[in-house]
């Protein structure tokens, strides 16, 4: 398949193949890259022939499917991405028949074979369906690839991915999202490891009425550059983008970066889309990047805003705190939990909310507490 490249007027114009020689080896120069741990991605950047797949397991709805049963609607869009979709020898297809309607989360293991794995994860929600995947995959090699959702018309999704484990692996993954009409997505992304990671997330919405919710909580100490981008583009019209990324950053050298593009089309009449990034440094020397930016192409829109704020403690909150007998580093992770508990609060999901807020406290060496909001 040819290459395809976005016109001109888009944010940041870029190239659609499935075809890695396509994409040129990055420096750190470009503008897609310039804020990427490029020397830490560098190993996925070139095909590796003793590469393995990422194999899902844990539950009947999970088929394991050769790769030349994968769907080609959506294409790579960056290096990594192209080199691992023509890697990967075999893919994970989750499949939500229509009108189904389940209770129970669906639990998903990704387990990668060799130090270096590719990965393909379908999830496909049937018209009408209503379901929660998550998504939990542990990293103990460097892995590239992409995670595609394709939310049909009607139906009400939530996606809980959760990435933990090894702290100095490379990660490198695409997340392309596809809304139906008067569909409803919300995707949730806990990036808790990984020593170079870079995640691009997209939604397109397919037709009117489609809502999505894009949530995410990273932490990042010494030898962690955790990167989040977000591309979201509204050509259907009457559809909502609510977006929060909330990031700690734990100690001297560590870094993130979140890099927010919201595109409004001429025709998408009717959009209702925000973005917010909060960042909270809890040491010196560490630093976060934070990039909103919001075109638009028509002025007949219900909202379209976009906020990005990066600071320290909030001095009174840790004063409350030691005046009620708390010691300064309890009140500091203290702090650092309530933080993080507005956007897990969003999830939806009662027991992963709580679980995830248990590994933040745990990473932020506050085991005692239970994870559970009052």
């Amino acid at each position: 398949m040819s290459a395809v490249i976005t016109p001109p007027l888009d944010l940041s114009p870029r190239v659609h193949s499935f075809n890695a020689h396509d994409f040129p080896a990055p420096t750190g120069r470009e503008e897609e890259w310039r804020f990427s741990p490029v020397a830490g991605l560098a190993p996925l950047f070139a095909f590796d022939p003793q590469a393995g797949s990422v194999v899902g397991r844990g539950s009947d709805a999970l088929a394991i499917v050769p790769a030349g049963e994968l769907s080609a609607h959506w294409m790579p869009i960056d290096l990594p991405s192209a080199v691992a979709r023509s890697g990967v020898q075999q893919g994970n297809v989750i499949t939500i028949p229509a009108d189904a309607q389940w209770a129970d989360p669906v639990v998903i293991d990704l387990v990668s074979t060799t130090e270096t794995s590719y990965q393909h994860v379908e999830v496909n929600a049937g018209q009408f369906s209503t379901a929660t995947v998550v998504l939990r995959q542990r990293l103990q090699g460097d892995v590239s690839g992409a995670i595609v959702v394709n939310v049909a018309d009607g139906a009400q999704l939530t996606v809980i991915t959760v990435l933990e484990g090894d702290l100095t692996s490379a990660y490198a993954m695409q997340m392309p999202v596809f809304v139906g009409r008067d569909a409803a997505y919300v995707g949730a992304i806990a990036t808790l490891a990984g020593g170079a990671v870079r995640i691009n997330s997209t939604v397109d919405y397919l037709s009117t009425g489609g809502r999505a919710e894009l949530l995410g909580a990273f932490l990042s100490e010494t030898g962690q550059h955790i990167e989040h981008r977000v591309f979201v583009t509204h050509e259907a019209p009457h559809c909502v983008s609510d977006v929060l990324y909330k990031g700690a950053l734990m100690s001297p050298g560590a870094r993130s970066a979140w890099i927010g593009d919201v595109l409004v089309r001429k025709d998408a009449i009717g959009t209702d889309t925000h973005q917010v990034n909060r960042n909270l440094l809890l040491s010196e020397g560490a630093r976060a990047d934070s990039v909103p930016n919001l075109e638009l192409e028509t002025g007949e829109i219900v909202r379209a805003g976009h906020a990005s704020a990066t600071g320290r403690f909030d001095d009174e909150q840790l004063f409350y705190l030691q005046s009620r007998g708390l010691p300064l580093e309890v009140a500091r992770q203290l702090v650092v939990r309530g933080f993080f508990a507005e956007v897990l609060g969003r999830i939806g999901n009662a027991q992963w909310r709580d679980a995830l807020l248990v590994q933040i406290s745990q990473r932020l060496g506050l085991d005692a507490l239970d994870g559970k909001d009052d």
